[in-house]
């Protein structure tokens, strides 16, 4: 091998890439997307069970669940069914900006 070639080599020597950098990987990148994801589902999941929780408040609090039959007792059916508002978003609102519980009626 001439000294050109051998400098031409040398030159384009640092173009090609390195094997063992060709496959490196990281778990921290991994890790966050994951716990980013888990925290996600965990918000969605305590939204849902707000909004459920509240949706039977509001129903007990305007006797939309009264049993028919036998008065001051509840209709547990309708209390799984009922739709006390229009959207589950309104529960959603009413309870992160209510957390004080409401005083009954005298």
């Amino acid at each position: 091998m001439s000294d050109v070639e051998r400098e031409v080599l040398k030159m384009y020597d640092r173009s090609k890439p390195v094997d063992e950098d060709l496959f490196e990987t990281s778990n921290v990148n991994q890790l966050a997307w994951t716990l980013v994801a888990l925290l996600a589902g965990l918000v969605v999941w305590l939204c849902i069970a707000l909004a459920s929780a509240e949706n039977q408040r509001h129903a007990l609090v305007t006797n939309k669940c009264a049993d028919p039959l036998f008065k001051g007792e509840l209709d547990h059916k309708c209390l799984v069914m009922v739709q006390s508002r229009d959207h589950w978003w309104q529960h959603v609102g009413y309870a992160l900006t209510h957390v004080r519980p409401v005083a009954p009626a005298k």
